[in-house]
């Protein structure tokens, strides 16, 4: 007697599929990785910056002999420039390139997330780590030379997200673009470009004409224009002009940025 014939019946596999995290949580995770490898070293970083702040306006003051009231009013409202610009184009090339060397840049990269959130996350360390120093910054300006701010808040607040966003993508570039040791060699130079050659702390004219003519179209002027503008309204201008020249570098900083982020190493 035969066996009975049996039917095999093909069922169809089901494969586990891990639950995707929202954009929200992803950049939560990753700034909770970015806090963590910072550390306790990020009080410190907010005190230093608070201090460069504070130093800025007063060291500044003892340079300039007998120091009058409108150039104490252009070295104070210069200040937060300076300050953003520091943070973006020397601190954030110099963290992400030791970032590289020790291999925590790769490891974020591999992660199942947008890469366009690394750069927002690191926006936003660095914006949090900036605003006690420009705070500062402007407060002790006030104080040290009894001045009176006539704020433009929509201006400010504009210019200033700009300035930091600009900065940031651009020294993010930096870090991405070049070895990791050429970059940070790279941002020790910009240090004593911003403060020592650039129109923040001191007015334009005070440069020769050619460089007055490149100034014209790099954003570390216009930034500092467009937030003195905004601390300053009833002294100073800024316009569309200063605006466009930092958006293009803007958009040039977060386009190289996210070109290197998401190309196959």
């Amino acid at each position: 007697m035969s066996n009975p014939t049996t039917r095999q019946v093909n069922l169809p596999r089901r494969t586990y599929e891990p639950p995707k995290a929202t954009l929200w949580a992803s950049f939560a995770a990753l700034l909770r990785w970015e806090l963590l490898q910072v550390g306790t070293m990020l009080p410190l970083i907010v005190v230093v910056q608070a201090m460069l702040g504070a130093g800025i306006v007063i060291g500044f003051g003892f340079v300039i002999p007998d120091i009058d009231e409108s150039t104490a009013m252009f070295l104070s409202t210069g200040t937060p420039a300076m300050l953003l610009l520091t943070i973006g184009l020397v601190l954030v090339p110099q963290a992400v390139s030791r970032m590289r060397l020790d291999g925590t840049f790769e490891f974020m990269r591999s992660l199942p997330v947008p890469r366009s959130l690394m750069l927002a996350v690191e926006l936003t360390v660095w914006s949090a780590i900036a605003l006690p120093g420009v705070a500062i910054g402007v407060l002790v300006g006030q104080l040290r030379y009894d001045l009176t701010l006539s704020i433009h808040w929509p201006m400010l607040i504009g210019a200033g997200v700009l300035v930091t966003v600009m900065a940031t993508a651009i020294g993010y570039a930096i870090a991405v673009s070049l070895q990791p040791m050429l970059a940070q060699l790279f941002s020790q130079v910009l240090v004593f470009f911003v403060m020592l050659f650039s129109p923040i702390t001191f007015p334009a004219s005070q440069l020769p004409q050619w460089f007055q003519t490149l100034h014209e179209f790099l954003p570390i002027q216009a930034g500092a224009d467009l937030l003195r503008a905004g601390l300053a309204s009833q002294i100073y201008e800024a316009g569309w002009r200063e605006a466009i020249v930092l958006l293009i570098w803007c958009v040039a900083g977060v386009a190289v940025t996210l070109r290197a982020l998401t190309q196959r190493k």
